[in-house]
């Protein structure tokens, strides 16, 4: 029962577990497959990863680093996703914790206990289960991995095929296909700019405008641009004024691109970056559409009232925030339909002491070192050094900050879990300085 259960050897389970380690705080970390990296390790053998081939990571490894270890300065600005997952190997080799880590081993089931919490393990190769006991449990198991597809599901039906983006590996597949890629998101750009040179035609249709950011501004990374000094200290009016402006003069209208313009601010929704996606379109490439409003058949209706015959469409519509080892009845605070959770700074469960949720946010920056403030928090409290406040208080934050998503971010089940980097990071320090002082 002194022992933490931590959940997942990804990004955030890995971050948990050196801070953990550098604490001295007694842990067990459970991970599904045979390595660690989670979504960045190509091919996962825990069926989990969404990452295909040619992924590179879309904020600059600057950005990304752990701060307990920062990325070696011979790594390109943005790596590939097998650069990455090198990179996380050095991370835990550096620290000394592979040992701790229980590979092949599956979480099925978390429940309360007298005191704590009972974790039901599988072992992948044997099938054998057991059952152990934790005074705390740290859920780092990811939030991109569990594919959504359109809801409700569009009218009709298709006879070609049909895939979600999680299981899109390489190109090769749509050689000589026409493909519909639905979607604007990051997935959706690197997939219909990879399918657009194999395929015979490729459509990418959408149901808004998107805000288009190249991955270098004048000669630099573009999200350098959140720990500028005017995303320290100018209001977020300022800021958004400041970097349409920016764009604007680096890539002109997206209208010019075929592309429509967003309805929405620059900081209201999770930024796309893609420098491809804009080549190819002016090269005619790929085909701007509508979003889809029936199947039919071979055939894709559009709202504008055209319609395509398409061999594939490939659906790039995010992901469920989903917990198959929690009860939904039993743990609510993270098993909404609409990917929202009801957790105090995005972390703690005000209902069930004890339980945390590490890398659970969708920031406008990298999620690592996030996740690594975050575990240094959950440390903090797991060690007597921070008190969380009252569950009123908690309660209250948590409205604040929905309040907060809904007045700023367009609605949708991707904007549930959105956090401003710096901003974030100012919120977990001064947390941890609360805490302390509450003891």
């Amino acid at each position: 029962m002194d022992r933490v259960c931590v959940i997942g050897a990804g990004s955030s389970g890995i971050a948990a577990c050196q801070v953990l380690s550098a604490r001295g705080i007694e842990y067990d970390c459970y991970e599904t497959g045979s390595e660690i990296g989670g979504n960045w390790r190509y091919l996962n053998d825990n069926g989990m990863s969404s990452a295909y081939r040619s992924l590179h990571i879309n904020t600059s490894r600057q950005m990304m680093e752990f701060k307990s270890f920062p990325m070696s300065s011979s790594l390109p600005a943005y790596p590939s996703h097998f650069q990455i997952a090198e990179y996380f190997d050095d991370f835990v080799k550096h620290h000394g914790f592979r040992d701790r880590i229980r590979f092949r081993t599956e979480v099925v089931s978390v429940s309360v206990a007298s005191g704590g919490y009972s974790v039901t393990t599988r072992d992948r190769d044997t099938g054998a289960t057991a059952t152990v006991s934790y005074r705390s449990v740290i859920v780092a198991s990811g939030h991109h991995w569990s594919p959504r597809l359109p809801e409700p599901a569009f009218p009709g039906s298709f006879s070609g095929e049909e895939l979600h983006a999680h299981f899109y590996k390489t190109p090769e597949r749509f050689a000589d296909k026409k493909v519909l890629v639905l979607g604007i998101g990051n997935s959706a750009c690197d997939i219909a700019v990879e399918s657009s040179r194999v395929s015979s035609r490729t459509f990418l249709a959408m149901r808004r405008g998107a805000h288009i950011m190249p991955k270098y501004l004048f000669g630099m990374p573009t999200d350098h641009l959140t720990t500028s000094p005017l995303a320290r200290f100018a209001p977020a009016w300022l800021q958004a004024l400041s970097l349409r402006a920016m764009l604007r003069l680096a890539r002109g209208k997206l209208s010019a691109y075929g592309l429509p313009e967003p309805s929405h601010g620059i900081l209201a929704a999770h930024p796309t970056v893609s420098d491809d996606l804009l080549t190819r379109l002016g090269h005619g490439d790929i085909t701007v559409k509508p979003n889809i409003t029936r199947l039919d058949g071979s055939s894709v209706v559009f709202s504008d009232g055209s319609r395509e015959d398409v061999d594939v469409i490939v659906y790039c519509t995010g992901y469920k925030v989903d917990f198959p080892f929690l009860d939904a009845s039993s743990f609510p605070a993270v098993s909404s339909q609409d990917n929202e959770v009801s957790l105090y700074r995005r972390v703690v469960d005000p209902a069930h002491p004890g339980l945390y949720f590490l890398g659970l946010i969708q920031p406008l920056g990298a999620i690592m070192p996030l996740a690594e403030a975050q575990a240094e928090w959950i440390a903090d409290l797991l060690s007597g050094r921070g008190v969380l406040p009252p569950v009123p208080e908690m309660k209250a934050e948590i409205t604040s900050y929905r309040e907060s998503l809904r007045s700023r971010y367009v609605k949708s089940k991707r904007h549930t879990l959105e956090v401003d980097f710096l901003g974030y990071l100012r919120e977990l320090d001064e947390e941890r300085r609360a805490g302390a002082a509450r003891r």
